[in-house]
């Protein structure tokens, strides 16, 4: 358990040491991404106190990011332009008003449970979504809030490297305190929240107390990230009470795993990469995103975490050189299924675009213009064309198989470990 915990440390000091070099190690415009990163991984963090932690599926988390958001661009023009506190003291602000809105919404929402509760808490976004445009003087109209992040401490905060370190700061603080609240009465409680709602009523605990300091806190650290959100961008527009934030937070989490701590932080990192990196590249980059979260929950129920996890055991019970083979060729099945994928689906995006469609009727009834892709051109009706997929599709299965075959054959070379768990129990056993 010793070594186990000094790995968990090491690899944290590693990351927040990595993180602390980006700026100086990447331009700035992947530095802009990489605040992105940093505040969805936030977010999705504090969405998962409620969700993950305490069970309750929450459609419209994107009310008290947005609550954040606002209440942060208008403390920012506040004084004059000034601001009411010190620039990297701002995003107090927005936990001011998360923990606001939270405990005026959570105690609506808690008194149901379920999808009842689900429906309640979207129908809240919902109603901010539709009135902001017509509150002009909180919400800006059309055109939103803007603002200017002022000096403070002798900073000018001019630098996207100065606003990236900022960010970092208060996103590892507020990490920090929800990890400390997992660990508190009020976090455990949360847990049996999540277990058995009924039998904590049986013991004398008011339920939907519990739920409503959940759901304030989950807003006051979604308020966290709306104040960073504004901070970086030096605006704030009612578009961030639209439902698209709450879906993306809910496949933030789920994709990176919901019962891990930092998976919602891995899976809103990786999500938020992705979203930068591709959606230049493709205009399908939505329904990749799609399938990553359907296959995610299909079949890796505990997310990119729960997968990480699983690896990380098998290697240490039957070590690292035992696992590479079987770890390579789950990779190379893997790619070879995306490859194969992402073919097929830029081909026929292409195939079915209006554009050509329209060069299929100008060339003739029976011309089928060749399409550009991956730096060449393809024929529809070629052989090859279809053949490519197919063979990556299928190198992709055998590779799978042939993974799954070492896999049993490392199993079944290992020796019996005995189950400590289940051998104390068999000692308790009466005879």
């Amino acid at each position: 358990m010793e070594t186990h915990l000094k790995t968990r440390v090491i690899l944290l000091c590693a990351g927040v040491a990595a993180l602390a070099a980006v700026p100086l190690a990447l331009p700035d415009g992947l530095v802009n991404a990489a605040i992105s990163m940093l505040i969805a991984a936030l977010f999705a963090c504090a969405y998962n106190l409620l969700c993950g932690h305490a069970g309750m599926l929450s459609f419209g988390h994107s009310a008290y990011f947005g609550v954040g958001a606002f209440a942060t661009i208008h403390a920012m023009n506040a004084l004059g332009g000034t601001g009411l506190l010190p620039t990297p003291w701002m995003p107090l602000i927005g936990a001011a008003g998360g923990l606001l809105a939270g405990l005026a919404a959570g105690w609506f929402s808690t008194q149901r449970t379920g999808a009842y509760f689900a429906m309640i808490t979207l129908a809240i976004a919902e109603l901010l979504h539709a009135l902001a445009p017509q509150l002009r003087s909180v919400f800006g109209g059309e055109a939103g809030i803007s603002s200017m992040r002022m000096p403070a401490w002798g900073l000018s905060f001019g630098s996207i490297a100065e606003v990236y370190y900022l960010t970092l700061a208060w996103v590892l603080a507020s990490l920090a305190l929800l990890y400390l609240l997992t660990r508190t009465p009020l976090g455990r409680l949360a847990l049996g929240l999540r277990e058995n709602g009924h039998r904590l009523r049986f013991l004398g605990y008011d339920v939907h107390r519990i739920g409503v300091l959940i759901f304030a806190l989950s807003g006051m650290f979604s308020g966290i990230a709306g104040g960073l959100q504004v901070l970086s961008n030096e605006s704030a527009n009612y578009v961030v009470f639209d439902t698209s934030l709450s879906a993306a937070v809910v496949l933030n989490t789920y994709i990176g795993g919901v019962h891990a701590f930092l998976g919602p932080a891995l899976g809103a990192a990786l999500v938020t990469f992705f979203g930068y990196a591709v959606s230049d590249l493709t205009q399908s980059w939505l329904l990749y995103q799609g399938a990553l979260f359907v296959l995610v929950i299909m079949f890796m129920p505990t997310g990119l975490a729960g997968l990480l996890e699983l690896a990380g055991g098998f290697a240490k019970r039957y070590g690292l050189r035992a696992v590479a083979p079987a770890a390579g060729l789950y990779l190379l099945a893997g790619a070879g299924c995306a490859a194969a994928a992402v073919f097929l689906t830029e081909l026929l995006q292409r195939l079915f675009s209006q554009d050509y469609r329209s060069l299929a009727r100008a060339a003739g009834a029976w011309e089928w213009p060749a399409i550009a892709l991956f730096g060449r051109e393809w024929s529809p009706t070629g052989v090859l064309t279809w053949l490519v997929p197919a063979a990556l599709a299928a190198l992709g299965w055998l590779c799978w198989r042939a993974a799954s075959a070492a896999a049993g054959r490392l199993r079944d070379a290992a020796p019996a470990q005995r189950d400590p768990l289940a051998g104390a129990m068999a000692e308790r056993r009466p005879t």
